[in-house]
């Protein structure tokens, strides 16, 4: 679109039937004033300029649009039919403009002339927009890489703390085996067990999260009861940890139609974390029940360290951890990206409600099948 600024409106008139006839879409102003307002309210892709007029003139109202970031790019052609000397000429420059043409002018040569500042302005247009997304994917690029780097030194040290603790492990058994101290060496094989399986989830962590950038992360579909795979996952982490007590109330009784593996895997992961984040307490709760019939809602309570509402949202993001808890406890920051990754291919939701110091409540749900309508 292009503007038209004079204070006389039979010149305004004449130029828009110029323009309209090659087939612009013109708009208006009568002062320098009411041309600012629409400048900065409306897109122009050049404006017609009157030098002389009554209150703002012609090289005030340039020099206005040159500074404004907006505006700053758009081409202004001076119209003017009293001030044609070199002087004036040079000021219109000066201000901003692109051109200058005094009156009577060929329409022909300012219809070429607009046609030309208009693919330059265009040009131009183009080039910053290609220029802000080759920044922006520089940036990315470097953030990606920033990313990258920290990864692997955060999984560096996970996978080196069971590996170190591991070796440790077993000389103290070879040294208990020299010594005959049975009863040591079972200790420290028990223990040497749960420092491989931190790394055996770890090293599942980093497969899944891979398969899941690729898109294939397996799913083996079928319909399953739900109450015997969360059975199944609530009866395998009483094995892993006999020190706590998983307070199991209500029940499902109905059909879903998914991965038993993976709703099982999500499940052993919400109740691992709990006992993970509540060091000080001995007793999880965890609670099934169903939504109007249509959702099954499985929620597991801890009374932990909890979490600041201001981090609940970044939780089931891709290796993300909430600083205050990075130091204390180990993690990969992908287990609950996880989670939500099989979730979401299970159209269900999740989520968690938690306060600092006074423990977290994690939940998600599943839809019943064949779902209700």
């Amino acid at each position: 679109m292009i503007l038209i600024v004079d204070d006389k409106p039979e010149n305004i008139i004449a130029l828009k039937r110029i323009l309209e006839k090659n087939h612009y879409q013109v708009d208006s102003a009568l002062s320098g004033e009411e041309a600012l307002k629409k400048v900065l309210k409306n897109s122009y892709d050049l404006i017609l300029l009157d030098v002389q007029m009554p209150g703002l003139d012609g090289f005030e109202v340039a020099e206005s649009i040159s500074g404004y970031s907006k505006t700053q790019d758009i081409p202004i052609i001076f119209l003017s039919a009293v001030n044609v000397n070199k002087q004036f000429i040079s000021k219109g420059y000066a201000s901003g403009g692109r051109d200058y043409m005094v009156k009577p002018f060929d329409p022909d040569v300012l219809i070429l002339k607009i046609k030309t500042f208009i693919k330059l302005y265009e040009q131009t247009i183009s080039l910053q927009k290609m220029q802000q997304v080759l920044v922006e994917e520089i940036e990315f690029r470097k953030q990606a890489e920033r990313t990258k780097d920290e990864f692997i030194t955060m999984a560096s040290h996970e996978l080196k703390t069971p590996l170190t603790s591991i070796k440790g492990y077993m000389q103290m058994v070879e040294r208990s085996f020299d010594k005959d101290l049975k009863d040591d060496a079972r200790k420290y094989l028990e223990r040497t067990r749960q420092q491989l399986e931190k790394l055996n989830i770890l090293i599942d962590d980093l497969l899944d999260t891979s398969k899941i950038a690729s898109g294939k992360l397996d799913f083996r579909n079928g319909v399953y009861e739900v109450d015997p795979i969360i059975d199944n996952a609530i009866d395998i982490v009483r094995q892993t940890y006999p020190s706590h007590a998983i307070i199991k109330t209500g029940r499902a009784g109905v059909d879903i139609y998914g991965d038993q593996l993976r709703i099982e895997q999500v499940i052993l992961n919400y109740l691992t974390n709990a006992i993970k984040y509540s060091p000080n307490s001995a007793e999880i709760l965890f609670d099934v029940s169903l939504i109007s019939n249509e959702e099954v809602l499985i929620n597991v309570t801890d009374s932990g360290i909890g979490i600041p509402k201001d981090k609940q949202s970044e939780l089931f993001t891709k290796f993300y951890r909430v600083e205050e808890s990075s130091n204390r406890f180990q993690g990969l920051g992908m287990g609950l990206y996880i989670c939500a990754e099989i979730i979401k291919r299970h159209h269900g939701r999740y989520g968690v409600d938690s306060e600092p110091g006074k423990g977290s409540s994690f939940y998600f749900t599943l839809p019943v099948y064949p779902q209700q309508v």
